[in-house]
Protein backbone atom coordinates (compact mmCIF):
# COMPACT_ATOMS: atom_id res chain seq x y z
CA UNK A 1 0.00 0.00 0.00
CA UNK A 2 1.10 3.95 -0.96
CA UNK A 3 -0.41 6.34 1.05
CA UNK A 4 0.06 9.69 -0.17
CA UNK A 5 -0.90 13.09 1.84
CA UNK A 6 -0.88 16.75 0.31
CA UNK A 7 -0.31 20.13 1.60
CA UNK A 8 -0.65 23.34 -0.45
CA UNK A 9 1.44 25.94 1.00
CA UNK A 10 2.22 29.49 0.30
CA UNK A 11 4.01 31.91 2.22
CA UNK A 12 1.28 33.18 3.86
CA UNK A 13 -0.07 29.72 5.01
CA UNK A 14 3.33 28.57 6.17
CA UNK A 15 3.41 25.97 9.19
CA UNK A 16 -0.48 25.35 8.70
CA UNK A 17 -2.05 21.88 8.20
CA UNK A 18 -5.43 22.35 7.46
CA UNK A 19 -6.52 21.67 3.53
CA UNK A 20 -4.37 18.53 4.05
CA UNK A 21 -5.74 15.60 1.72
CA UNK A 22 -5.19 11.78 1.37
CA UNK A 23 -5.27 9.35 -1.02
CA UNK A 24 -3.77 5.63 -1.05
CA UNK A 25 -3.36 2.56 -3.70
CA UNK A 26 -2.77 -0.62 -3.22
CA UNK A 27 1.03 -2.11 -3.92
CA UNK A 28 -0.22 -3.78 -6.80
CA UNK A 29 1.47 -3.89 -10.74
CA UNK A 30 -0.24 -1.05 -12.39
CA UNK A 31 -1.98 1.17 -9.69
CA UNK A 32 -1.39 4.58 -10.55
CA UNK A 33 -1.84 7.52 -8.22
CA UNK A 34 -1.25 11.03 -9.78
CA UNK A 35 -1.02 14.85 -8.43
CA UNK A 36 -1.97 17.83 -10.67
CA UNK A 37 -4.73 20.45 -11.41
CA UNK A 38 -6.77 17.81 -12.79
CA UNK A 39 -9.52 16.40 -10.75
CA UNK A 40 -10.38 14.16 -13.91
CA UNK A 41 -7.00 12.35 -14.05
CA UNK A 42 -5.56 13.25 -10.34
CA UNK A 43 -6.35 11.53 -7.31
CA UNK A 44 -4.58 14.48 -5.53
CA UNK A 45 -5.49 17.86 -6.90
CA UNK A 46 -3.77 21.07 -6.37
CA UNK A 47 -5.56 24.85 -6.92
CA UNK A 48 -6.17 25.23 -10.58
CA UNK A 49 -4.70 28.71 -10.62
CA UNK A 50 -1.04 26.94 -9.39
CA UNK A 51 -0.35 27.38 -12.86
CA UNK A 52 3.39 25.77 -12.03
CA UNK A 53 1.83 22.53 -11.23
CA UNK A 54 0.92 20.55 -14.57
CA UNK A 55 -2.84 19.53 -15.32
CA UNK A 56 -1.06 15.96 -14.52
CA UNK A 57 2.38 16.71 -12.98
CA UNK A 58 3.27 13.46 -10.90
CA UNK A 59 2.70 10.36 -10.94
CA UNK A 60 3.02 7.37 -8.61
CA UNK A 61 3.04 4.13 -9.98
CA UNK A 62 3.73 0.64 -8.92
CA UNK A 63 5.82 -1.80 -10.99
CA UNK A 64 5.48 -5.63 -11.85
CA UNK A 65 7.71 -6.86 -8.27
CA UNK A 66 5.41 -3.95 -5.99
CA UNK A 67 7.92 -1.51 -5.83
CA UNK A 68 6.88 2.75 -6.64
CA UNK A 69 7.95 4.52 -9.13
CA UNK A 70 7.74 8.51 -8.88
CA UNK A 71 7.61 10.24 -12.56
CA UNK A 72 7.58 13.66 -13.17
CA UNK A 73 5.83 13.96 -16.07
CA UNK A 74 6.32 16.46 -18.65
CA UNK A 75 4.32 19.22 -19.20
CA UNK A 76 3.50 21.52 -22.40
CA UNK A 77 6.28 23.64 -22.26
CA UNK A 78 9.91 23.02 -22.73
CA UNK A 79 11.04 24.48 -19.19
CA UNK A 80 9.06 23.86 -16.05
CA UNK A 81 8.05 26.69 -13.82
CA UNK A 82 8.70 24.38 -10.96
CA UNK A 83 11.50 22.08 -8.77
CA UNK A 84 10.65 18.49 -7.83
CA UNK A 85 11.94 16.98 -4.96
CA UNK A 86 12.52 14.24 -2.73
CA UNK A 87 13.41 13.67 0.62
CA UNK A 88 13.71 10.60 2.73
CA UNK A 89 15.00 11.49 6.04
CA UNK A 90 18.29 12.87 5.50
CA UNK A 91 18.62 11.92 2.09
CA UNK A 92 17.74 14.37 -0.74
CA UNK A 93 17.61 14.45 -4.34
CA UNK A 94 16.59 16.78 -7.27
CA UNK A 95 13.88 14.83 -9.65
CA UNK A 96 14.64 15.71 -13.41
CA UNK A 97 11.88 17.29 -15.79
CA UNK A 98 10.41 14.11 -17.15
CA UNK A 99 12.60 11.90 -15.16
CA UNK A 100 11.63 9.50 -12.74
CA UNK A 101 12.62 8.01 -9.54
CA UNK A 102 12.25 4.63 -7.63
CA UNK A 103 10.89 4.90 -3.71
CA UNK A 104 11.89 3.39 -1.35
CA UNK A 105 10.33 0.34 -0.09
CA UNK A 106 8.22 0.08 3.18
CA UNK A 107 9.83 3.72 3.48
CA UNK A 108 8.27 7.11 4.20
CA UNK A 109 9.27 10.68 2.79
CA UNK A 110 7.69 13.53 1.04
CA UNK A 111 7.83 14.97 -2.35
CA UNK A 112 8.43 18.99 -2.97
CA UNK A 113 7.24 20.83 -6.08
CA UNK A 114 8.07 24.31 -5.59
CA UNK A 115 7.31 27.11 -7.12
CA UNK A 116 10.31 29.26 -9.16
CA UNK A 117 8.59 32.60 -9.01
CA UNK A 118 6.97 32.50 -5.50
CA UNK A 119 7.25 31.38 -2.45
CA UNK A 120 4.73 28.45 -2.10
CA UNK A 121 4.65 24.56 -2.66
CA UNK A 122 3.14 21.44 -2.84
CA UNK A 123 4.42 18.81 -0.05
CA UNK A 124 3.24 15.46 -1.14
CA UNK A 125 4.43 12.92 2.34
CA UNK A 126 4.27 9.43 1.41
CA UNK A 127 4.51 6.02 3.21
CA UNK A 128 4.98 2.38 1.51
CA UNK A 129 3.53 0.45 3.73
CA UNK A 130 4.73 -3.89 3.12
Amino acid sequence: MLELTMAAVSEADTGVTAGMTMADAPSEPGAVLRVGRDASVCRLVTPEDWLFVSRAHLEFSCGPDGAWQLVWLRGSQAEPSAEVRLTVGEYAQTVAYGGSVVLPRGGAGEVIIQDRTEPRSVNVGFYHEV
